[in-house]
């Protein structure tokens, strides 16, 4: 399958690699230093899993030379979705299947309002990796997995082939009856996860130990379920208790991706995670005080962050 990877931070770079090593024709997109190292140095990924070493990979930024391909994998982190929406259209065809790996729950409505909802594939996935610099991954905890489907949670040839291509690389994939369902369990878990983090400034380890810290993050859950509930997303009636203890099963050290962006001073996700559940919550009338008491708390962080990129 040819597989363009549009965004080559940890996600894009694991699972990119995977699909390369397994001799797929993966194009990675990117600029800057991460471009020249891809070219000079090839991908590089460390993982427990089985470490990747491909020292030529095709890598550009011309993306109007790239040509058609039969998918592309979006893993821009999310406030980049919108940019690459429209950036990605060179790659793509009625036989493209796109599929967004962002956190958060917006991801896939905002490229279908440039490609249509036939084109994208909904997707959510899971691993703790990190970028260690430009072309280097570590995979560090959770055994990855790709969750994909129809918005509409049609079955297509496009759905189909993209699983069998995963699924050859050794990525655990599946289509779920309701890939709703799949994201919204996610974001149940990542967001408190994420926003107590990062107002914290501690690994998950800490935050889970310290009982108020624990607290916060409960109760940042039970209101991304109440919001799932009032938008009639199917969850588990235990997806708390779950996530819970999911929690504990989860590296000491293991940090969340916007966490560690707004503790390094980058322009971080917090719009499309803990900035999402709020206005969602505001949208369908759930209270929603704890992750407003996060967003707020992170928001002079994020826009100092964005004022400094505008300046760079």
């Amino acid at each position: 399958m040819r597989v363009a990877v549009f965004g080559v931070g940890a996600v894009g770079g694991y699972f990119g690699g995977r699909l390369a090593r397994r001799g797929n024709a993966v194009i990675f997109i990117a600029r800057g230093e991460t471009l020249r190292a891809l070219r000079r140095d090839g991908l590089r990924v460390d993982s427990p899993n089985g470490d990747i070493h491909l020292p030529e990979v095709e890598a550009t930024d011309a993306i109007e030379k790239v040509g058609a391909v039969d998918a592309v994998l979006v893993t821009v982190k999310a406030w980049q979705v919108p940019e690459a929406a429209e950036a990605i259209r060179p790659l793509v065809t009625p036989r493209t299947a796109i599929l967004p790996l962002q956190n958060g729950v917006e991801a896939a409505d905002q490229l279908a309002e440039v490609h249509g909802r036939q084109q994208v594939l909904a997707g959510t996935c899971g691993i703790v990796a990190m970028k260690v610099a430009p072309g280097h991954v570590k995979h560090v905890g959770v055994d990855p997995f790709i969750a994909l489907g129809h918005l509409d949670n049609h079955s297509s040839e496009q759905a189909t082939a993209l699983l069998e291509t995963l699924l050859q690389a050794g990525i655990g994939a599946h289509i779920p009856d309701d890939i709703h369902t799949s994201i919204w369990k996610k974001f149940l878990f990542i967001a408190p996860v994420s926003g107590v983090g990062a107002v914290a400034r501690a690994p998950l380890g800490v935050v889970r130990s310290v009982p108020e810290t624990r607290e916060l993050i409960v109760e940042a859950m039970r209101e991304v379920s109440a919001l799932a509930a009032a938008k009639e997303i199917t969850l588990p009636a235990d997806a708390v208790e779950k996530a819970t203890a999911f929690l504990d099963d989860v590296a000491a050290e293991a940090t969340s991706s916007m966490q560690r962006d707004i503790m390094e001073g980058r322009p971080s996700e917090l719009e499309s995670i803990n900035g999402a559940v709020v206005r969602i919550g505001q949208a369908v009338n759930v209270p929603t005080p704890v992750n407003r008491f996060i967003y707020a708390s992170l928001l002079p962080m994020e826009r100092e962050a964005r004022e400094h990129r505008k300046a760079s």
